[in-house]
């Protein structure tokens, strides 16, 4: 089982913190376990063209929080630890979440009305 990852060039958001919470996500929904292998730093950054020392960053932070190990010589494993997202996290992620869909969705000439009207439809199917 290999993570995909996809970086958003027009997000906004740091390359290095987009990979961070797409592993952190990846853990929270199941979708890695324990001891599931990522890829090395410069395969990962090889595949995302961007500079290596981003994905360094990356796992040093994941690495700090205990999310991942990196065993010398091995690679970076996903460790036993759950991730727990609190209040404050999850509201991050949700502001995250909505600004990349307003900067999205007004780069195809979408107004927050329109986007409004669409969530309000989906809601109601």
């Amino acid at each position: 089982m290999t993570m995909s990852f996809l970086l958003d060039m027009k997000s906004g958001i740091p390359f290095y913190r987009q990979i961070i919470d797409q592993v952190k996500t990846a853990i929270a929904t199941g979708a890695v376990e324990a001891g599931h292998k990522l890829p090395t730093v410069r395969q990962l950054a090889v595949e995302l063209s961007i500079n290596p020392n981003t994905v360094s960053r990356a796992y040093t932070e994941l690495e700090l929080t205990g999310l991942v190990e990196t065993q010398m010589g091995s690679g970076t494993f996903v460790s036993h630890r759950k991730v727990k997202q609190d209040d404050v996290e999850r509201q991050r992620m949700l502001d995250q979440i909505c600004q990349e869909l307003i900067s999205r969705a007004s780069s195809y000439g979408f107004t927050l009305d329109d986007i409004m009207k669409n969530l309000k439809q989906r809601k109601n199917r």
